[in-house]
């Protein structure tokens, strides 16, 4: 074998280690930031079982990291609900099933938001959750559309009120103020609380 074909050989072996590497730290940075604010960047090499250097070597500086850990929950929350079929079902039902299907993500990273605050500009995280909400903003339109959803505050505080109340659940589950086995219940009912018709 020739040096060229032993180099072309071993680079594909160096990109697994070092994409097992992004997932051992990923996976250790979600861990010690669910637990726990003011994750150093020494707990997370400890926690993956890798050196400082190859921290660092993928994510320069704790902001990376938090920013990264933040996106692969996204991308979780995302997974969880992506071949979920709510076309059958009232606006109302549907929000209800939707929730219910993205619980188990945001209960096992309820406490991550509030830990990363430090680490991660509020803007950013707010963008960053778009896909995230992106089946609730459909329902959101389908709901108003069907009648079964107020059309009398603008869409986008609708939009807001949600998204701020699905992380107030997450900051009540993780505070210990909210009962786990109702919290799920009690978000929904929240949830179409504010976004039904008011009587007439």
């Amino acid at each position: 074998m020739s040096p060229d074909d032993e180099g072309s050989s071993a680079r594909p072996s160096r990109r697994a280690d070092a994409q097992r590497n992004i997932e051992r730290i990923l996976e250790a940075g979600l861990r010690l930031y669910g637990s726990a604010p003011g994750v150093s960047m020494s707990d997370v090499a400890k926690e993956a079982g890798v050196g400082r250097v190859t921290l660092y070597a993928h994510f320069p500086s704790r902001a990376d990291l938090a920013r990264a850990v933040v996106q692969r929950a996204i991308d979780d929350s995302v997974a969880a609900v992506e071949g979920l079929d709510l076309s059958g079902l009232p606006a109302d039902e549907a929000l209800r099933v939707l929730l219910r299907a993205q619980w188990h993500t945001l209960d096992r990273h309820r406490a991550l938001r509030g830990n990363v605050r430090s680490d991660v500009d509020p803007e950013w995280l707010r963008e960053r959750h778009d896909p995230a909400m992106g089946k609730l903003e459909s329902l959101l339109s389908r709901g108003i559309a069907e009648g079964l959803f107020r059309a009398d505050l603008p869409r986008e505080w609708l939009s807001a009120s949600m998204y701020h109340l699905i992380h107030a659940a997450a900051d009540e589950l993780a505070a210990g103020r909210l009962d786990p086995d109702a919290a799920v219940g009690v978000l929904a009912e929240t949830l179409l609380s504010v976004l039904r018709p008011s009587p007439r």
